[in-house]
C-alpha cells in the first residue's frame, strides 16, 4: 500500500493537463471579476445620465 501511494505521488503525467486547467480558472476568475467592476462603472454612468435628463 505504501509504495503504490509513493508510487503515485512520483508520477507526474497529467499533471500538465491540472495545471493547464489551474490556469484557465483563475482566468476565468480574473475575466469575471474585471466584468463585474466594468459593469458597477457602467451602471454609475448609466444613473447619472438618467438624473441629467429632465
Amino acid at each position: 500500500m505504501k509504495q503504490a501511494f509513493l508510487r503515485f505521488l512520483r508520477d507526474e503525467e497529467g499533471a500538465t493537463a491540472v495545471e493547464y486547467g489551474l490556469i484557465a480558472a483563475l482566468i476565468a476568475v480574473a475575466i469575471i471579476l474585471s466584468i463585474t467592476d466594468l459593469g458597477d462603472k457602467l451602471k454609475d454612468v448609466f444613473e447619472t445620465i438618467k438624473n441629467a435628463l429632465p
